[in-house]
């Protein structure tokens, strides 16, 4: 459903509740996908940003990478460790912050879950724009980056808020 404002922050609201919608789908067919192999959306999605990198990252960098919190993403890299699918190795960089690197057998379950979601993205964008979903895709990724480049925008906007309401 289209929002009732069709004036651009409207419509940006709309946009924001139907992502919220959409990722609670994203997760649950991520889970689906893994779940045979032991495997969620969240570990899954830890397991991708080593692969994404090409390299070992520290758990600060992943989460930063994909949007999560260090705690969360600790808590599953010590989960994905003990399952050996991910290990930590020494950071010459420091001394305290592990990197995370991918195993053989992390790698092996990636190249898996990487053909199911090969064939189960070609079967979601069947008989869609492929120039609407590319425009999707850079609406979306430029938004993230104004949220990343304004940092946490609850804070910004409680402090907007009490600025006006001191004005008025």
């Amino acid at each position: 459903m289209i929002p009732a404002r069709q004036d651009a922050s409207g419509i940006f609201t709309g946009l924001v509740l139907e992502t919220f919608r959409f990722n609670g789908r994203l997760l649950a067919a991520g889970d689906a996908l893994t779940a045979d192999l032991g495997l969620s959306s969240a570990r899954w999605q830890v397991l991708g940003a080593l692969q994404l990198a090409g390299k070992p990252l520290t758990v600060p960098q992943i989460a930063r990478n994909m949007g999560l919190t260090r705690q969360g993403v600790q808590r599953l890299a010590d989960l994905l460790a003990d399952r050996g699918l991910m290990e930590f190795v020494d950071n010459p960089e420091h001394q305290r912050a592990k990197l995370l690197r991918l195993t053989a057998r992390g790698r092996a379950a990636l190249e898996r879950i990487d053909r199911r979601q090969r064939r189960w993205a070609a079967r979601m964008v069947r008989g869609l724009d492929r120039r609407a979903l590319r425009d999707a895709y850079l609406v979306l990724r430029r938004l993230r980056e104004r949220l990343e480049e304004e940092g946490d925008g609850a804070s910004h906007s409680a402090v907007e808020e009490r600025a006006n309401a001191q004005a008025g």
